[in-house]
């Protein structure tokens, strides 16, 4: 087995609860955007026949009505890194959540695993300043637990009272991404501030987490004086409390099962802070695109303009998808992200049965065993992702689809039925 095949049998048994596989290949996959038949895939690559079944079924399917006529799709073979199928797989289209496996990536590869973000509290002048690290899994009992060493300070200090200021100066001001609209505020995604508490679906997150913070510091027993206001910490104030977050490697596995787009934006965001870029969409896009060079993916057709997917304005082939999941599936580092796919039929992440995903006749035959991101905007569905077929073989697949006139349920419909072909369960 090559190192390569190595690693990637490693990350994918650490990913997907099943047997080990034997992976090799080191082959860089190019894409062809013609879609190829069972039989020009027999004579170009000598497929066998559970693998020429597998390619007519996929360009038979690929034509259902629900996708439309915009629709690319690719498979590849995780031993070999080959394509066994490819429509229009280099095709730019909109790929909605499908984005935040790029971000992921970048996050992963330049900050590692293990990489934490710090919430801080500094004491100076009678002021409490709490001060925004990105962590966008900050909670009110973090912060009451800062309260109460902060009071314990106060209090051997002789202070009954305090003044409460916000910092979140580490990111630039919030702005609308392109592709976005004011119509995202605050539901779909706040405006991306670097301190936010409980995931607040607020315009201030940070105006909002102080607010949270002198709640809990009455509660410790120190009257707070007058309003929450925003300023920046002095060089000079002295660090009281701090609070650090779960691993990255978790974060990031939060995000894919949920679908969360403000951890997305964050990590963006972090990401550039931490490279010494401006903490802005174009300061970690700059970081997105040196990342994916670097794993040799392929950026032709390839526009991104946030990090959730939620811009109208991205652009990423299916081919780029499918060659972003054979490069992860290589790097033990980025396990976390194969861990983080929603599982079909796995409630509470975004292919689960409360969103009625993998439970009509011909795909709930791959429920457990199709581990993928799922990305939907309005015009737009994508489905990306890894399956391990009955034989063993590992698949890699990404589909996307923009302009359906179909309703997105019967969209979604149909494509988990491609990604059950891809396993096999839909011969």
């Amino acid at each position: 087995m090559s190192r390569t095949g190595a690693r990637r049998a490693l990350v994918l048994a650490m990913a997907v609860p099943v047997a080990s596989a034997t992976l090799a290949g080191t082959s860089a996959f190019a894409a062809d955007s013609t879609p190829t038949t069972a039989s020009q895939a027999v004579a170009a690559g000598g497929l066998d026949a559970d693998d020429a079944q597998l390619v007519k079924n996929l360009t038979e399917r690929v034509a259902d009505a629900r996708l439309g006529s915009d629709v690319s799709g690719v498979v590849l073979d995780a031993d070999s890194d080959t394509a066994l199928w490819d429509h229009n797989g280099s095709t730019a289209l909109m790929p909605a959540s499908n984005a935040k496996l790029v971000t992921a990536t970048t996050a992963l590869t330049l900050l590692g695993a293990n990489h934490e973000f710090t919430t801080k509290v500094v004491y100076g002048d009678g002021t409490l300043t709490l001060v925004g690290g990105g962590d966008r899994t900050l909670t009110g009992d973090d912060l009451a637990e800062m309260a109460r060493t902060a009071v314990d300070g106060l209090k051997a200090a002789g202070r009954t009272d305090v003044k409460v200021r916000v910092d979140d100066s580490l990111f630039a001001e919030p702005t609308l991404a392109t592709g976005w609209n004011e119509g995202y505020y605050p539901t779909e995604v706040a405006p991306v501030r670097s301190l936010v508490v409980d995931g607040a679906a607020v315009q201030d997150t940070a105006l909002d987490a102080g607010k949270v913070f002198a709640e809990k510091l009455t509660a410790a027993g120190v009257t707070v004086d007058g309003e929450v206001a925003r300023a920046t910490a002095k060089g000079s104030d002295v660090p009281v409390a701090q609070h650090r977050s779960a691993p990255l490697s978790r974060i990031v596995k939060q995000m894919l099962k949920t679908s969360d787009n403000n951890i997305a934006e964050t990590l963006l965001r972090m990401t550039a802070v931490e490279m010494g870029k401006p903490a802005t969409f174009e300061g970690g896009i700059e970081l997105v695109r040196q990342v994916l060079s670097s794993y040799g993916i392929s950026l032709d057709n390839f526009a991104m303009y946030d990090g959730s997917g939620l811009s109208r304005a991205d652009r990423i082939p299916a081919a780029t998808l499918a060659q972003l999941l054979d490069s992860i599936t290589e790097v033990p580092t980025l396990a976390s992200i194969l861990e983080g796919l929603p599982v079909a039929g796995e409630a509470g992440s975004s292919l689960g049965p409360e969103w009625g995903r993998f439970d009509d006749a011909v795909s709930k035959c791959a429920v457990g065993k199709v581990h993928a991101k799922t990305g939907t905007l309005t015009g737009a569905i994508a489905l990306s992702g890894v399956t391990r077929t009955d034989d063993g073989e590992w698949r890699i697949f990404s589909f996307i689809e923009n302009n359906s006139t179909a309703a997105p349920s019967d969209i979604k419909d149909a494509m988990d039925g491609l990604a059950a072909t891809v396993n096999g369960c839909w011969a």
